[in-house]
């Protein structure tokens, strides 16, 4: 899998030696409160990693998911994930999302990721629109995609099933 370089992120492909990390934040109730998965056990964390290990055997350019970690000291330890799934070559569009450690929150770690994200996306992959989306009381998530330059286009009314309740998402999108 191809890597991105930050300031002070690697972006790279998983290992087998993530699934530790990978459950501690997929595991964890607090950061899977606005997600439409989780809290993961121990069992989904691992099978998450092999789904990333076996999609990235594919080098397919359609749909990538990065581990997220800190660059550095102490780099190669995960905290988090950056995706981009282009939805239609025809039509340029593809959507993103990200996830991070609640220890590592308020450092601007998500919005380093999402915008080097975003930039392969209009860069490598030639995407005209980008989308993603999040829970309104997710303002956290709002503030990320505000900085990365993506514009709140509207609401998406009963958008998702999470947890057994319809709930509705903000749309953001950045276009050429």
């Amino acid at each position: 899998m191809l890597e991105l370089v930050t300031e002070r992120l690697l972006l790279r492909g998983f290992t087998p030696d993530d699934v530790e990390a990978v459950h501690a934040y997929a595991g964890d109730p607090e950061v899977c409160r606005y997600t439409d998965w989780g809290p993961n056990t121990p069992a989904q964390s691992r099978a998450f990693i092999d789904e990333m290990l076996a999609a990235s055997d594919l080098e397919q350019l359609d749909s990538m998911t990065w581990a997220v970690a800190i660059a550095g000291a102490g780099a190669g330890s995960v905290v988090g994930a950056c995706s981009v799934t282009v939805t239609s070559r025809e039509h340029r569009r593809g959507v993103m999302g990200y996830v991070l450690a609640r220890a590592h929150w308020g450092r601007g770690y998500a919005t380093e990721a999402a915008a080097a994200v975003l930039g392969f996306a209009r860069e490598e992959l030639g995407l005209a629109r980008v989308e993603a989306t999040c829970r309104p009381g997710n303002v956290a998530s709002q503030r990320v995609l505000a900085k990365i330059g993506m514009q709140q286009e509207g609401l998406l009314r009963s958008h998702m099933l999470i947890r057994g309740r319809r709930e509705d998402s903000l749309l953001f999108a950045a276009v050429d």
